[in-house]
């Protein structure tokens, strides 16, 4: 099917961008690639951590845990399989500000799972805005659970459920505008990081999914009005 054909409501897919690894940055894209809200996206680009190199903090994040080879690459081959080379080199390079603004040209980027922070000239390119996915519990934003490790956090206080945020991207650490919430997600007992990661992540993209169908509803919205 074309970008054409793939138009919804007599506009052109929505170009998006996913920055995503392990189970939510898997789940996440296989939603966009193939969920209901497929026909109205177009996917134009994938980055994913390499978790070799330095720069992801891997001491620091879901990779610091037991993890085999396939969960390290499996957002990689899932872009594969649908003709997305994904890009696994630091994204506040020049290469990447090429790749990103002359052959990706998102209009929407969303971050699930991914172990770099974004700069201005990335997070203000996409014209309907950079999201990120991130647990935390309802305290108020931003929460007391932004970081590179909430789960771990979450754990360590004894919580017995997540809620999902989805939130704009800004220079800060998890700061940016809330979009909104997700239901509670209880966790089983003696549930550990991973667990966590695993059990959340397809209703994390779900919810991701329906939250992009009322901003692609809204910019549509905003357009026909001008």
């Amino acid at each position: 099917m074309s970008a054409t054909d793939r138009g919804h409501a007599g506009g052109a897919p929505v170009r998006v961008a996913v920055f995503g690894s392990f189970y939510r940055g898997f789940h996440v894209l296989s939603e966009l690639l193939k969920g209901p809200l497929a026909p109205r996206i177009e996917v134009v680009g994938v980055a994913t951590d390499d978790p070799r190199v330095g720069f992801v903090s891997r001491e620091r994040r879901v990779w610091s845990y037991p993890h085999s080879a396939d969960e390290e690459a499996m957002v990689a081959r899932l872009a594969a399989a649908h003709g997305l080379p994904a890009y696994r080199g630091r994204v506040k390079s020049e290469e990447f500000y090429r790749l990103y603004e002359r052959e990706w040209r998102p209009e929407l980027c969303i971050a699930a799972t991914f172990g770099q922070q974004f700069d201005a000239r990335l997070h203000r390119f996409p014209r309907h805005g950079f999201y990120n996915l991130h647990p935390c519990v309802d305290d108020g934003w931003p929460s007391a659970y932004a970081g590179p490790n909430p789960f771990q956090a979450l754990l360590d206080d004894g919580a017995d459920h997540a809620v999902i945020a989805l939130h704009e991207v800004d220079d800060g650490f998890d700061t940016g505008r809330l979009v909104a919430l997700s239901d509670k997600i209880y966790f089983p007992p003696a549930a550990s990081v991973v667990d966590l990661h695993k059990s959340t992540s397809p209703l994390a993209a779900k919810f991701l999914a329906q939250q992009v169908a009322r901003l692609i509803d809204a910019a549509q919205a905003r357009h026909a009005a001008a």
